[in-house]
């Protein structure tokens, strides 16, 4: 039993010799060994050696049958190469599918294109594009584009909801500074289109609901952008239309007609209108407000023949003003007062002067005038004056204290001219003190009476009044 298996682990061993590579030197040595073989099969072989015999030839045939087979198919796959590339043409690009080479048969076998083409490549390295001029015979070209092209940015037409929303901040900030050269550089950068006339009305419209400074400021601006921005029609047109919207200007400006007039007249006297403008409507206005626009300008016009400007139909506005004119509408203000005693009237003028800065200037020439008056009136009505301006926040504190200081300064002066200066001066300051017009600091800072004079030692010492 013994022998039996080895013999069989023999046979696995021989057949496992089969998987090994096979070389001509080895292919020779099998020869040698088959005939060595078989002239001992004839001796005396133990039936172990002849089974493993057996099993040798067997495993070297397997060899001989598995070479010869390779070797077969290795030929066959040979010549149906052979066929196929026989039948190939030469010109085909199948023939040349990997091949990088040009495909027309021609060249050297240089890089396509000189090496200016392939992926991320704008060309051959030192090349300079220049302009080509258009080819007509090109499939692409269009005879109304080859003509000389010009870039320019392109602002859009405003629409009237934009004209309006740009149109607004540019005129309340104007209102500010008062830089015409400011405005019209804004609307050089805005396309106003065919609503030039547009912007003219909006100013207007905006300054009849503020105050006289402001529509002082909007007259100087219709002069200034004439010729700049828009032309004398344009701002014909812009009236035209403001006439025939009186009747809803009206309803929140009761005055528009008198004050649309007023801009009628200036405009015609700056010869920002035509000066026909007024003639256009003789007989052809159906509106009353705008007949009484029109009267009015007619009526300033003829009032001013002989001056080229109606500078001061609206006054002259806050700061603007001289400081001498200033003084002078006070001192007429405060005259005014004390004749009439209508103290809604005084502070209407004093808000149309729009000087709140200037102030001090009205309390001081109150007090002037109430050390130069005869009698008690001027103290007491000039202290209700004074009063009324305190409580409603017309005359500041600084302002109050600033007024009455310069009063105090210049008092040994005035002294000069009104003897009794100080006695009324201590008089009036404690009637405003009472009427807490002024603080006690401010009525403690007043200057007493000049030099102390007795009248004799008989008068027990009694101050000379």
């Amino acid at each position: 039993m013994a022998t039996v298996v080895d013999a069989w682990s023999e046979v696995s061993a021989a057949e496992q010799e089969v998987v090994a590579p096979y070389s001509g030197s080895e292919q020779d040595e099998e020869l040698a060994e088959d005939e060595l073989n078989d002239a001992e099969v004839n001796g005396n072989w133990t039936p172990q050696e002849k089974a493993l015999h057996e099993a040798r030839i067997k495993a070297k045939a397997k060899r001989r049958l598995r070479r010869t087979s390779s070797k077969d198919s290795t030929r066959e796959s040979l010549s149906s190469t052979e066929v196929s590339d026989s039948t190939v043409e030469p010109t085909s690009p199948k023939g040349k599918l990997n091949d990088r080479k040009s495909r027309m048969g021609k060249g050297r076998g240089l890089p396509k294109k000189g090496g200016a083409g392939g992926k991320g490549v704008w060309g051959a390295p030192g090349v300079v594009y220049t302009y080509e001029e258009p080819d007509a015979r090109d499939p692409n070209y269009d005879e109304a584009c080859a003509v000389d092209t010009v870039f320019a940015t392109v602002v859009p037409e405003l629409d009237e909801v934009q004209l309006q929303k740009a149109v607004h901040p540019i005129v309340q900030e104007y209102f500010e500074h008062g830089d015409t050269h400011e405005v019209i550089a804004l609307l050089k950068g805005l396309n106003l289109g065919h609503k030039r006339h547009e912007f003219p009305s909006l100013a207007v419209s905006l300054s009849l609901e503020g105050k006289a400074s402001h529509r002082e400021l909007t007259s100087r601006l219709l002069s200034d952008i004439i010729g700049k921005v828009m032309n004398t029609e344009d701002l014909a047109r812009a009236f035209d239309k403001m006439l025939k919207d009186l009747p809803d200007l009206i309803l929140d400006t009761p005055e528009a007609p008198q004050m649309l007039g007023q801009f009628i007249a200036r405009a015609v006297a700056d010869h920002a209108l035509p000066l026909d403008f007024l003639d256009r409507y003789k007989g052809k206005v159906d509106c009353d407000h705008a007949r009484a626009a029109l009267s009015r300008a007619a009526l300033l016009l003829s009032m001013k023949r002989d001056i080229n400007r109606l500078d001061n139909v609206w006054g002259v506005g806050g700061g603007q003003r001289p400081v001498r004119h200033l003084i002078r509408e006070m001192n007429l203000l405060l005259k005014e007062y004390l004749s009439s005693g209508d103290i809604s009237e005084a502070e209407h003028c004093l808000r149309e002067l729009e000087v709140p800065h200037f102030h001090h200037e009205l309390v001081y020439e109150a007090v002037i005038m109430v050390l130069e008056a005869t009698g008690s009136t001027a103290v007491s009505m000039m202290v209700k004056l004074l009063k009324v301006f305190w409580e409603t926040g017309l005359i500041t504190l600084d302002q109050m204290n600033r007024g009455f200081q310069r009063v105090y300064d210049e008092l040994p002066d005035i002294n000069l001219d009104v003897p009794n200066a100080h006695v009324i001066m201590e008089t009036f300051v404690d009637s405003c003190f009472q009427a807490a017009v002024i603080t006690k600091q401010l009525r403690d800072a007043c200057p007493c009476r000049g030099r102390k004079r007795f009248v004799s030692e008989g008068d027990g010492g009694r101050i000379k009044q």
